[in-house]
Parts: C-alpha cells; structure tokens; sequence
C-alpha cells in the first residue's frame, strides 16, 4: 500500500510510545511519510520504533517539533503539553490518532473493531485467519500479535484490519467497511459524562457503515440489545449464544488447552448451515465470543470454513491475554491486561471453568484513579471466582486526582463482597517477599492490570530468586 507523498511532510507523534500510537507510526512510515516522535520514556514499543530507524525524543519539548509540519497527538495528551502549544503557535496541522487512522483507513476496505472490552484479541483472531489467505491486509492492533511480535503491519492489498479506540469518541473518525462491536460497558465516563452519551456515539458508528457493508454485534450484551432496537438501518449480523443470534454458539467445551465450540448460521436468504468442532487454544467464554465475531466476518468475506479451523486452531496469541511469564515451585505466573470489573470477571471466570482442581490467586493493580471512583463498588465484587486476591496500590496513569475514599476499607469489602483471602503489598519488593513466604504449588497466580504490573510479573523471578 505504498502511495506517492510530499517528501518535504514530516509528521510528528505526541506520545509515540502508546501501543495505538506506535502501531500507526509504523504504518505510517512504511507507507512512505517520513515519521518521528516524542515520549516520557523508554518503552518496549518505542524500543520497536527505533529498530525501524523512527526518530525519538524521550521528554517533551518544544524544539522536538522545530523540523514538524504535522502533529498526531494521542489521546493522552494534555492541552499544556509544550510540542501541542508550539504546533497551534506555528499553525500546523493537528490531528488526533483516531482521525489521522481515518485518514489511513478511507485509502482501504477495512475491517474495525469496537467495544469496551475484547477488541485486541477479536483483530489479532481476523488477523489469523487473514494470514491464511492470499489477502494480505494491513494491520494496526491494539496489542501486540505473537505471530509477528508487533501491533502492526503494512500488507500489499487493499484490506485494513484496524482496532479503533472509544475512549475519546475518535472511533467516529473511521467510515467501516464491515465492522464489529464486541460490547458495551461503563468505561471513560471521564469523556463520555453519561452512559446515554456513550451509546448514542456506538449507534452513530453502526449508521455509518454503507449499504454496502456489514456490522457484526454480540447479542449476548445488554445495551448491544438495546442499541439494535435503536437502528434504522438494517445491515448487520448478530452472534452469540442468543438463540436469536444470525451466528450462534453451540456445543461448548472448555478445558486448559482449548476452548471448542460450533456454530448454527442463519442468515437472511440463505439455508440454514453449521461449522462444526471449532478449536481456539484460548481460555474463556468471552474469547469463544471474540472468536466468533473474527469467524462471522470471515464467513460473510467469502473465506472459507476450512481456512477458517485451521488458523483459528494455530493461534498464537496476544501479548498480555492471560500470557504465562514463569513457573516457581510447581505454581505458574501469568500476566493479563484485565483492568475492569467485566474483564477481570469474565477472565477468572473462565481461569475457573479450566483449571478446576487449582488454587486461583489475583495479583491485582488497580488502573486508573477516576476508573476505581467510578467503578468502586464492582470492582468489590469482580473477584467471585478467586481464590486470594493480593491487592497494590492504584498505578495512576499520570492523574493527580485524589482517590476520595479510604482503601483499606475498599480493600475490606472487596474481601467481604468476593468472598476472598486479601493481603494489601505496597510495592514489588513487597510483592516478591509475598510471594516467597506464600506460594505452595498446584496455584496459578494471574498478575492484573493496564499499569506497571505487567513489568512486575516479567521482574518477579529475577525477585524471588
């Protein structure tokens, strides 16, 4: 997808280092712009970024934009933030990464994927299945893909697989050609205000997909429901274990391998047919979700339901979904970006269903001072399928915001209301003493969070030695 540029464009990112943010840098230059950036710090995505010879400035600076003739700035960003002043005082153009995604995706048919929750996993499984065919699509995640060990990747065809990101509206900024809303949930009320808001901007984003082209919608979500009483237009499939779903889940097992699983599709003007014994080597009912969704695109597309098994079954995963880091005395670490209520339940509920004879334990690192205020009480009870919850101090994201509410006492009746064993740690050290005095085998020990504690759980054998 290389086109024809102005060589005289340099376009510069605010808060490169991001996973979303990284991801459309890469894409970006590979399509020709001549890309930099600037970040707080070194991260692993902008260790990526260097390997591909992307000019970074760690801190922000007005003088990392002197040679800059456009801004993308990530949504983190704040509006003092010197490289934004200095680029409104020269007049350059601004765009925020959803709307400079936008402007990549209208040069492809693209593939999106929306939700609160399970967008990553759903684009790296399309992404799978892609990689099976002799379509060779371009693809911004918002993780990274083991398969190729990056969030993103420039293909030759004219097909985008793109994950969008609400937290900020921005998903607006993309016209789908087929899109996928996995469901809806309490997040960014810090953007949206009102969940009516919320809902309003996901229906706005279903009406804009063309006649042409096709929404694909959990049915097994509440509010997805009530969205879809809501629609005008009627260029969309369901899927589920609704048993009203156009893509319907059957005949469910799952263990500590594999989920498996078949589908009944129904669809409008056509006979009634099955994909039968499908197999993904993830755990959990939200990823047998997620991975029909990749399967109901798939199938509308034209692959076929052959191509389809054998890369969902080849699967090789998304870093931080439930990635095992290490193994000490017969107990297994694993690390998991769950960091909302919904999220943490459906992942330890599925942890449950598969390992059912070992002792579950929750590292977990709450993310976000405004998410656990707004999210306080079902975050108390989000732990039900635990065993032992080790509870850190809130990462804060940068906000300086105060928590507003003693956390020994959400402690407490996070302990009360989950029914769990909780112990507070204040930092890693602390954590890997824990976890010294503590851990017995036969345990699997999950490490949850957006924050610092992914890098924790990679620190913590080198810790506990």
């Amino acid at each position: 997808m290389k086109i024809d540029l102005a060589k005289s464009e340099i376009i510069h990112f605010v808060g490169i280092g991001g996973i979303g943010m990284s991801g459309l840098a890469l894409i970006m230059q590979g399509m020709g712009f001549k890309i930099q950036g600037s970040d707080l710090s070194i991260n692993k995505n902008i260790e990526r970024l260097k390997k591909n010879r992307i000019k970074i400035s760690i801190g922000h600076n007005k003088k990392n934009i002197n040679k800059a003739t456009v801004l993308v700035i990530s949504s983190a960003i704040k509006k003092n933030n010197p490289e934004f002043l200095a680029g409104k005082s020269k007049n350059l153009p601004i765009y925020k990464r959803g709307q400079m995604l936008g402007h990549i995706a209208s040069l492809t048919k693209n593939i999106t994927v929306v939700g609160s929750h399970g967008k990553t996993t759903t684009t790296s499984l399309i992404a799978s299945i892609f990689s099976k065919t002799r379509i060779d699509p371009t693809i911004i995640n918002g993780g990274v893909l083991n398969s190729f060990n990056n969030s993103a990747r420039l293909g030759n065809s004219n097909w985008s697989i793109l994950e969008l990101d609400e937290s900020d509206g921005s998903f607006l900024e993309v016209v789908p050609t087929y899109s996928i809303i996995t469901n809806i949930d309490r997040e960014h009320m810090d953007y949206y205000k009102t969940m009516e808001n919320l809902k309003d901007l996901f229906k706005k984003f279903l009406e804009k997909v063309p006649s042409f082209g096709k929404s694909f919608i959990c049915l097994d979500d509440k509010i997805n429901k009530e969205i879809i009483k809501k629609l005008k237009i009627k260029n969309y499939y369901t899927y589920g274990i609704n048993n009203n779903s156009n893509f319907q889940i059957t005949n469910i097992i799952q263990n500590k391998s594999f989920s498996k699983f078949s589908l009944k599709i129904l669809l409008p003007g056509k006979k009634k047919h099955f994909i039968k014994n499908i197999k993904i080597p993830i755990l959990g009912m939200h990823n047998i979700r997620n991975a029909t969704a990749a399967i109901a695109v798939a199938v509308t597309i034209g692959i076929s339901a052959k191509i389809i098994k054998i890369s969902l079954l080849n699967f090789k995963g998304v870093q931080r979904r439930f990635n095992k880091i290490f193994s000490f005395r017969g107990s297994e670490f694993y690390d998991d970006y769950a960091h909302h209520p919904s999220e943490i339940k459906e992942v330890l509920r599925g942890v449950s269903t598969a390992y059912k004879k070992e002792k579950i334990i929750c590292i977990f690192q709450p993310h976000r001072i405004s998410r656990l205020r707004d999210l306080k009480k079902d975050f108390t009870y989000a732990f039900k399928d635990a065993d032992q919850v080790i509870l850190c101090p809130v990462y804060s994201a940068g906000e300086k915001m105060r928590l507003g509410f003693n956390y020994y006492d959400f402690a407490k009746n996070l302990a009360r209301n989950s029914k769990v064993e909780l112990f507070l740690v204040k930092d890693k050290n602390n954590l890997a003493k824990f976890i010294k005095q503590n851990i017995q085998g036969n345990e699997i020990i999950i490490g949850m969070g957006a924050g610092s504690i992914s890098n924790w759980m990679r620190e913590m054998p080198n810790l506990i030695k």
